[in-house]
């Protein structure tokens, strides 16, 4: 079934009187939220006896049933805790604090994440420093302490053929070949060094309350992966710059919520793209529709199909 792309466009109903609002969105992750804000917190606790940093901190809890609530309720009163009755989603989540933020800054924080010292004030003083930058997103480091590859540049239709049939791994770095087939996750770019890009992972990003005035709320039609990258998308389209900086880490256990339940990430994840596509280059190109939403659901059907082989064989 085509998805419809009308969607309400929420207004902010909060008015910038804080320093810094910070939004956690759990699912089913309560060891790792209970950590996450833990390291938070010292990080808050840091910046705000050297900087008098005013903030707020939301935790959306969107009906887990491994206690994270509760968690959050008995060992982080000093966090605001939304618990819904049922999982809205990863951007109706985020946006049921956005509509009321009070920051200046706005840090939107996965709960499988650990806030190194030094972080979130790097972050703060990045955007302080380049009033053109509407977003700015730290190192990701994966559990081992490796650097995860968190930067993408906005889909296409090659780039995301190249990377769904496998492509992007079966070439060498720095082949003529793999530096075209690994382009759209920028896996020859160590992310190592400061620099703008499109589409950063959505596991921690500082945004200015500017651009969520000008550019509007995360698009609730996504229920799970692409919302980022509309919001990216809008962002830059906007005339805004969005950066990535090593000088701020942050450790991301990736994937702790989507694991759980694979195959409707995976398809979440493909009607997504089509709603990016629809949204950003269909264009008047209406007769596409039928075929585009077809083969990228053909697609993960198919994806789906090997990861159940895959675990059935022990891979």
């Amino acid at each position: 079934m085509i998805e419809k792309l009308e969607q309400e466009t929420p207004s902010l109903s909060g008015k910038a009187e804080l320093d810094l609002t910070v939004v956690v969105v759990s699912w089913n992750t309560r060891d790792l939220l209970d950590r996450s804000l833990e390291t938070l917190k010292e990080d808050l606790e840091r910046t705000s006896k050297s900087d008098n940093l005013e903030t707020e901190v939301f935790v959306v809890d969107n009906d887990s049933k491994d206690g994270s609530a509760a968690m959050v309720a008995e060992k982080h009163g000093w966090a605001t805790l939304i618990a819904n009755d049922d999982n809205l989603g990863f951007a109706k989540a985020n946006n049921q604090v956005l509509r009321q933020a009070k920051g200046r800054y706005i840090l939107l924080l996965n709960p499988d994440t650990e806030v190194e010292p030094g972080a979130l004030k790097t972050l703060i003083d990045f955007l302080e420093a380049h009033p053109k930058a509407g977003i700015v997103a730290p190192q990701l480091l994966n559990s081992d302490g490796s650097i995860q590859r968190s930067c993408r540049q906005f889909p296409t239709f090659t780039g995301m053929l190249f990377e769904l049939i496998g492509l992007s791994k079966l070439f060498p770095k720095g082949s003529k070949m793999g530096t075209t087939f690994r382009a759209y996750k920028m896996l020859d770019w160590e992310h190592d060094d400061e620099r703008e890009v499109d589409q950063p992972e959505g596991a921690c990003l500082l945004l200015r309350r500017e651009v969520l005035e000008e550019v509007g709320l995360l698009d609730e039609g996504y229920f799970m992966l692409f919302e980022e990258v509309d919001w990216c998308y809008r962002i830059k389209k906007a005339g805004w710059q969005i950066w990535f900086t090593p000088s701020a880490r942050v450790m991301h256990h990736y994937g702790q919520s989507i694991k759980q339940v694979k195959a409707r990430m995976i398809l979440s994840s493909h009607r997504g793209l089509y709603r990016f596509w629809r949204k950003h280059y269909r264009g008047n190109k209406w007769y596409l529709d039928g075929f585009a939403y077809s083969s990228l659901m053909a697609l993960a059907y198919f994806r789906i199909a090997s990861h159940k082989l895959k675990s059935m064989l022990g891979g």
